[in-house]
Protein backbone atom coordinates (compact mmCIF):
# COMPACT_ATOMS: atom_id res chain seq x y z
CA UNK A 1 0.00 0.00 0.00
CA UNK A 2 1.30 3.60 -0.55
CA UNK A 3 0.07 6.82 0.40
CA UNK A 4 0.87 9.77 -1.70
CA UNK A 5 0.82 13.77 -1.04
CA UNK A 6 1.51 16.17 -3.67
CA UNK A 7 2.90 19.60 -3.72
CA UNK A 8 3.25 22.15 -6.70
CA UNK A 9 5.57 25.32 -6.13
CA UNK A 10 4.75 27.73 -8.79
CA UNK A 11 8.17 29.82 -9.05
CA UNK A 12 8.34 33.55 -10.66
CA UNK A 13 11.49 34.94 -13.01
CA UNK A 14 13.72 35.29 -10.08
CA UNK A 15 12.55 32.02 -8.48
CA UNK A 16 10.69 33.13 -5.80
CA UNK A 17 7.61 31.02 -4.64
CA UNK A 18 4.91 32.49 -6.30
CA UNK A 19 1.88 29.74 -4.95
CA UNK A 20 1.97 26.81 -3.06
CA UNK A 21 -0.78 23.91 -3.49
CA UNK A 22 -0.77 20.87 -2.04
CA UNK A 23 -3.10 17.79 -1.71
CA UNK A 24 -3.16 14.34 0.35
CA UNK A 25 -6.01 12.10 -0.88
CA UNK A 26 -5.59 9.18 1.66
CA UNK A 27 -5.74 12.44 4.34
CA UNK A 28 -9.16 13.45 2.73
CA UNK A 29 -7.40 16.33 0.56
CA UNK A 30 -8.59 15.76 -2.42
CA UNK A 31 -8.29 19.19 -4.06
CA UNK A 32 -5.64 21.26 -4.60
CA UNK A 33 -5.23 23.63 -1.52
CA UNK A 34 -3.83 26.80 -0.93
CA UNK A 35 -0.48 27.45 1.52
CA UNK A 36 1.31 30.40 2.36
CA UNK A 37 4.51 28.52 3.27
CA UNK A 38 6.12 25.41 4.07
CA UNK A 39 7.85 23.46 6.21
CA UNK A 40 8.80 20.14 5.46
CA UNK A 41 11.30 17.76 7.71
CA UNK A 42 13.08 14.85 6.83
CA UNK A 43 15.33 12.33 8.43
CA UNK A 44 18.00 10.51 6.87
CA UNK A 45 18.36 7.41 8.34
CA UNK A 46 21.82 6.39 7.29
CA UNK A 47 23.16 10.08 7.57
CA UNK A 48 21.90 10.66 10.54
CA UNK A 49 21.12 14.31 9.44
CA UNK A 50 18.04 16.33 9.08
CA UNK A 51 16.88 17.71 5.45
CA UNK A 52 14.49 20.25 5.06
CA UNK A 53 12.66 22.41 2.44
CA UNK A 54 11.33 25.50 3.98
CA UNK A 55 9.58 27.91 1.40
CA UNK A 56 6.98 30.69 1.57
CA UNK A 57 5.38 32.70 -0.53
CA UNK A 58 6.33 36.71 -0.97
CA UNK A 59 2.71 37.44 0.15
CA UNK A 60 3.13 35.68 3.21
CA UNK A 61 2.88 38.46 6.00
CA UNK A 62 5.15 38.67 8.98
CA UNK A 63 2.44 38.27 11.11
CA UNK A 64 1.63 35.24 9.31
CA UNK A 65 4.57 33.73 9.34
CA UNK A 66 5.36 34.31 13.40
CA UNK A 67 1.71 32.51 13.91
CA UNK A 68 3.35 29.71 11.52
CA UNK A 69 6.19 29.09 13.60
CA UNK A 70 4.63 29.62 17.26
CA UNK A 71 2.19 26.83 15.87
CA UNK A 72 4.73 24.79 14.23
CA UNK A 73 6.31 25.03 17.80
CA UNK A 74 3.72 23.58 19.20
CA UNK A 75 2.99 21.14 16.87
CA UNK A 76 6.70 19.67 17.06
CA UNK A 77 6.16 19.75 20.94
CA UNK A 78 3.09 17.74 20.51
CA UNK A 79 4.49 15.38 18.28
CA UNK A 80 7.52 15.08 20.19
CA UNK A 81 6.04 14.11 23.36
CA UNK A 82 3.60 10.98 21.45
CA UNK A 83 7.06 10.03 19.78
CA UNK A 84 8.82 10.31 23.03
CA UNK A 85 6.35 10.54 26.11
CA UNK A 86 8.96 12.77 27.27
CA UNK A 87 6.99 15.22 29.16
CA UNK A 88 9.54 17.44 30.36
CA UNK A 89 11.01 18.63 27.55
CA UNK A 90 7.56 18.46 25.64
CA UNK A 91 6.65 21.25 28.13
CA UNK A 92 9.95 23.06 27.61
CA UNK A 93 9.39 23.10 24.04
CA UNK A 94 6.24 24.66 24.26
CA UNK A 95 6.42 27.13 26.74
CA UNK A 96 9.18 28.11 24.26
CA UNK A 97 7.07 28.46 21.79
CA UNK A 98 4.25 30.54 24.03
CA UNK A 99 7.42 32.74 24.64
CA UNK A 100 8.08 33.23 20.91
CA UNK A 101 4.97 34.00 20.25
CA UNK A 102 4.69 36.61 23.04
CA UNK A 103 7.88 38.45 22.02
CA UNK A 104 7.09 38.30 18.04
CA UNK A 105 3.43 40.03 18.74
CA UNK A 106 5.69 42.36 21.10
CA UNK A 107 7.72 43.27 18.23
CA UNK A 108 4.71 43.43 15.67
CA UNK A 109 3.38 46.33 17.97
CA UNK A 110 6.28 48.03 18.69
CA UNK A 111 6.70 48.54 15.03
CA UNK A 112 3.39 50.08 14.69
Amino acid sequence: MKSEISIEVTLDGDKMPETIQWKAPDGGVDGMQQAKGLLLGLWDGEEKSALRIDLWTKNMLIDEMNEFFYQSFYGMAETYMRATQNEDLAKEMKAFAVSFRKKAEALIEKEM
